[in-house]
């Protein structure tokens, strides 16, 4: 096959193209630059889109004796991205812009791009493995190394992107792939992982917000309200700097009466109220989600014994059961054991065992009479 090799200038991305060629593909390195200003993005060996990574890549691709080339994808990137990150958390909601990144540029763009350009497939190195199953469907299962497993990231993609993708790592844990590195002459075989979200370069999330929402940030202050009593403990600089289960950084002016620490139970952007409470508050069980992806067929109901949820990127799995909504616009969620900190705009995952089975984006949460 003629694959092109998504590099990101660390050590997975390296090793994937390399097993590629191996594998005897036609192979064909690129490196998303996916901004105009790279200094404006994490500096350092922590993102995925800095000079440093677009070298990284350069050098790997040499060293593997593959073509290498950069595709500007910044405005794109910016659009289907970084706008969607500004406006959910503008809406009170805490998105997952690996995820989005995930849809809408590694899998979108970059496959669009490929097969325009008579290529068969994109590989990258995130850990899913793919399966043909019995039904001849491209099916995506957990990496062997749940540690480092990213099939929730990969959540949003459909039959048509699982058919012409590769994921050459799924079968090998991560200090295997350091060493695989080592023994090619890869430099990249000690660089630490990718953290924290590429384009806020400092990682300070809420002062990035609070920099380039403007006039589009909701409010920049409120009062910070406890569920039970309905009193006022603190003021905020804006809702933007929070998240549902968040307990640091409250500056709460005076306890709650109870003693007991807060944490955010909800987020008002227009009132730009934000309602703290006790850990139990926290507590949900039932999801509502919209925007529903699938990955094969599309499904009524799920419910077994291996039928399950992750509802984050590095959380635990959740037993559930799933019903698509009839005129497939979203999926309500039963969770049998309840779980804490849940915020909409997270995407809950569906697996069915190992394989994912789809995703949504979360858009509202609730308790059920047994947790009240």
């Amino acid at each position: 096959m003629r694959i092109i090799a998504a590099m990101s200038g660390g050590v997975d991305s390296a090793v994937a193209a390399a097993r590629a060629v191996e594998a005897g593909h036609d192979v064909t390195g690129i490196h998303l630059a996916l901004s105009r200003n790279p200094a404006s993005y994490r500096t350092g060996a922590r993102g995925c889109c800095t000079i440093e990574d677009s070298n990284d890549a350069r050098r790997a691709a040499d060293v593997i004796g593959i073509p290498f080339y950069v595709w500007d994808l910044s405005d794109r990137f910016h659009e289907d991205v970084v706008e969607d990150f500004m406006d959910e958390y503008a809406a009170g909601r805490t998105p997952n812009p690996c995820l989005r990144c995930n849809e809408k540029i590694k899998f979108a763009a970059v496959l669009d791009r490929a097969l325009a350009l008579g290529f068969d497939a994109v590989a990258t190195g995130h850990y899913a493995q793919l399966r043909t199953g019995a039904d001849g469907l491209i099916e995506m299962h957990r990496a062997v190394d749940h540690g480092k497993d990213q099939s929730y990231v990969l959540g949003v993609l459909d039959q048509q992107q699982l058919a012409h993708s590769f994921f050459p790592l799924g079968d090998t844990s991560k200090p295997q792939v350091r060493e695989e590195a080592a023994r090619r002459g890869l430099l990249v075989a000690d660089k630490p992982d990718s953290h924290d979200i590429c384009f806020v370069a400092d990682g300070d999330n809420a002062g990035w917000l609070r920099d380039k929402l403007g006039d589009r940030n909701p409010n920049t202050g409120g009062d910070i309200v406890d569920a039970g009593s309905g009193e006022v403990l603190g003021r905020h600089e804006g809702t933007v700097a929070y998240t549902i289960g968040q307990r640091r950084g409250l500056r709460l002016g005076r306890p709650a009466a109870d003693g007991k620490p807060r944490f955010v139970l909800d987020i008002e952007p227009v009132s730009g109220t934000v309602t703290v409470g006790p850990r139990e508050g926290l507590r949900i069980d039932r999801i509502s989600g919209i925007r529903p992806r699938w990955c094969g067929t599309v499904p009524t109901v799920l419910d077994g014994p291996d039928v399950s949820v992750q509802l984050r990127a590095h959380g635990a799995e959740h037993r559930a059961v799933v019903t698509v909504h009839a005129d497939g616009s979203g999926v309500d969620v039963e969770l049998l054991e309840p779980a804490e900190g849940i915020a909409p705009g997270q995407a809950v995952v569906v697996y069915d065992g190992s394989r994912v089975v789809g995703s949504a984006t979360i858009s509202a949460t609730a308790r059920s009479q047994a947790l009240a």
